[in-house]
């Protein structure tokens, strides 16, 4: 009788364990690639970490040539005096881009103050210059608000069409490649100078004086892993690409080919366009010009 109550309890016992085990190893499996997922998530991070490359503040009256504005989807600055932005910069990641179709409803932009010029969607037409995008709207495909916002007027600049449909094309292309590959971009470009050649000529201005041609246009890409902390992440072997293209239709497609030094676009310019990182990093990435692939 003692016997056969033993192995009751045994068997009793040996059936708890075998459940306990067996709800274990199912919670195991589900709970842990959550955590890997969310450790690796993409985010979308300010657009102005790698610094403020004219000092651009939110004064109107005392800075209207060098105008701060802030977007959800990418900071600039702006000249009320040329009509266009000087500098734009946007982050970039996997977060930004979704399956949100290409808006084309470019309008003139209500937050710039009512006293200025405000170009509007007709403001390039018979121009024989594109209505260039800085941001592009491929970069902000997350939703609809965020593709309508690469449309604002205060986000292009005169560009010739080859230029911007070929050449920056291609690079702009070949970034999102990059975050594909599990990168996030810091991106910041602009132009300079006065003076480019559209289909219809040469040119200086167009909108009846109010928006100023640029001689020149640039890019600087800043390449990190996906992570955090990205000012400080970025080191003397960190990739960043320069470009400085004239803004004229006989231009190479390849973008690779205008590859310069950020030196060199700051020393143009006069701007200090990656002032958050360390000065000493600065020094050996900003005279280095890229030789990685272009595709």
């Amino acid at each position: 009788m003692k016997r056969t109550l033993y192995r009751l309890l045994s068997c009793g016992l040996l059936g708890i364990l075998a459940v306990s085990c067996s709800k274990d190893e199912t919670v195991a499996p589900t709970s842990a690639p959550t955590a890997v997922s969310q450790s690796f998530d993409a985010t979308r991070d300010s657009h102005l970490t790698m610094g403020n490359p004219s000092g651009a503040i939110t004064d109107a009256t005392n800075s209207p040539n060098n105008y701060l504005m802030s977007k959800a989807q990418y900071v600039l600055s702006y000249s009320r005096d040329k009509g266009k932005p000087n500098w734009v910069s946007w982050h970039l990641s996997s977060a930004w881009l979704g399956s949100t179709p290409r808006q084309d409803n470019f309008s003139s932009d209500a937050t710039l103050p009512s006293t200025w010029f405000h170009a509007t969607s007709s403001s390039y037409t018979g121009s024989g210059f594109d209505r260039g995008h800085n941001c592009p709207s491929a970069d902000r495909t997350g939703s609809v608000a965020d593709n309508s916002a690469t449309f604002l007027m205060t986000n292009m600049m005169p560009q010739a069409a080859n230029n911007n449909q070929q050449t920056w094309a291609g690079l702009e292309n070949y970034e999102r490649t990059l975050v594909s590959q599990g990168y996030e971009l810091y991106v910041i470009c602009g132009s300079y100078g006065s003076g480019g050649t559209g289909v219809n000529g040469y040119a200086t201005t167009i909108a009846g004086g109010k928006i100023t041609v640029p001689a020149r246009c640039w890019k600087v890409v800043v390449v990190l892993p996906e992570g955090s902390s990205d000012a400080s992440r970025v080191t003397t072997g960190t990739r960043i690409i320069a470009i400085d293209t004239p803004n004229t239709t006989s231009i190479s497609s390849s973008w690779g080919s205008y590859r310069t030094t950020v030196d060199a676009i700051e020393a143009a310019t006069g701007y200090n366009i990656l002032s958050a990182v360390s000065s000493t990093v600065q020094s050996t990435i900003e005279a280095r010009v890229d030789s990685g692939p272009t595709s």
